[in-house]
C-alpha cells in the first residue's frame, strides 16, 4: 500500500508542475485548481467507498482543518512550481512530509526511535542537503517553506484522527469531507477572483482533475496504513520514495537532474533499504 502511494504521489508533483505550466500561478489558477482537483478527489473517493458517507463533529472538524491546511498547500506548491523545477520541488514537500509527522509520533504518541529510522532519517536528509539550491528571486523562499510546512501538516493531521480517542467515521468518510471542504474552499474564491480568472484550457483542467483524484487516493491509503504503521516508519519510506519516482518522471517530462540530484536519490533508495532491512 505504501508503494503503490509513493508511486502516486511522484505523479500528483508531475500533475501540480504540468498545471502550474498550463493554468498559471496567480490566485485565480490556484482556486480553480483546488476547485477542480478537490471535485475530481470526491467523486472518486465517492465510488471507492460506494457513495457512503458518515460524520462525527470531530470528522467534520477535522475536515476543514485538513481542507485549510490543503488550500494552503496548494497556494504555496504553484508559487513555487513557477520558480524551481520538479524533482527540487518535491524536496521542500517530502522533507517537510517526512520530518513533521516523524517528530509528532515520537514526541506526542511514543513511537520507538530506532537504529533503522535513524539511519534512514540521515540518509535522506543527506540526499535532500544535495539537492538544495540559492534561489536568486527575492521572496521565493516564504513559498518553499510554505510547501515544507502544509504537506508536513498532511500528515500529522492525519495522525491525529487515526489516534484520537473521539468518536469519528472511517478513514475514507475522513477523505471525502476533507475534499468537500477543500473543494468549497477553491470554489468560494474562484467566486470572488472570476473576473480575473483567464479561461483555463482543456490541459489545465485534466492535468488538475487527475491529479487531484490521484493524490485523494494516495492519501486515502496513507490514513489506512497508519492503523498499523507507526509513522515514524510510514512517512521516511514515502518521503525516499517519492524522491526516487518523481526524479524519474522529470526524466520521462524533458527535464534533466543534476548529478547531486541523482546523488540523492540514490542516497534515498539505501535509506529505504535501512528501513526495510535494520530490524533494530
Amino acid at each position: 500500500m505504501l508503494t503503490a502511494s509513493v508511486t502516486l504521489f511522484g505523479v500528483v508533483f508531475l500533475c501540480n508542475d504540468r498545471y502550474e505550466k498550463t493554468g498559471g500561478s496567480g490566485s485565480a489558477a490556484a482556486f480553480f485548481f483546488m476547485f477542480v482537483s478537490n471535485a475530481a478527489g470526491l467523486s472518486v473517493m465517492l465510488i471507492v467507498n460506494r457513495f457512503h458517507i458518515s460524520a462525527t463533529a470531530f470528522t467534520l472538524w477535522m475536515g476543514v482543518a485538513a481542507a485549510l491546511d490543503s488550500a494552503l498547500y496548494t497556494v504555496c506548491s504553484l508559487k513555487a512550481l513557477g520558480r524551481i523545477n520538479l524533482s527540487l520541488y518535491a524536496v521542500f514537500a517530502m522533507l517537510g512530509g517526512m520530518l513533521l509527522p516523524l517528530l509528532t509520533g515520537i514526541l506526542f504518541y511514543r513511537e520507538p526511535m530506532t537504529l533503522a529510522i535513524g539511519i534512514c532519517v540521515l540518509l535522506i536528509i543527506a540526499a535532500l542537503a544535495l539537492t538544495v539550491k540559492k534561489d536568486g528571486r527575492r521572496g521565493g523562499f516564504i513559498w518553499y517553506a510554505g510547501v515544507f510546512v502544509f504537506n508536513g501538516l498532511a500528515g500529522v493531521l492525519s495522525k491525529i484522527f487515526t489516534e484520537a480517542p473521539f468518536p469519528k467515521t472511517d478513514a475514507a468518510s475522513y477523505s471525502i469531507w476533507a475534499a468537500a471542504f477543500t473543494a468549497l474552499i477553491g470554489g468560494i474564491g474562484l467566486l470572488i477572483v472570476f473576473r480575473s480568472l483567464s479561461r483555463p484550457g482543456i490541459a489545465a483542467l485534466l492535468w488538475s482533475a487527475g491529479g487531484g483524484a490521484v493524490s485523494r487516493v494516495a492519501n486515502y491509503w496513507l490514513v489506512l496504513a497508519l492503523l498499523v504503521l507507526p509513522a515514524s516508519v510510514q512517512y521516511p519510506f514515502v518521503t525516499g520514495g517519492t524522491m526516487i519516482v518523481s526524479t524519474l518522471l522529470a526524466f520521462a517530462v524533458g527535464q534533466r537532474p543534476s548529478k547531486r540530484e541523482l546523488l540523492a536519490v540514490g542516497l534515498s533508495f539505501l535509506g529505504i533499504l535501512a528501513l526495510v532491512l535494520i530490524k533494530i
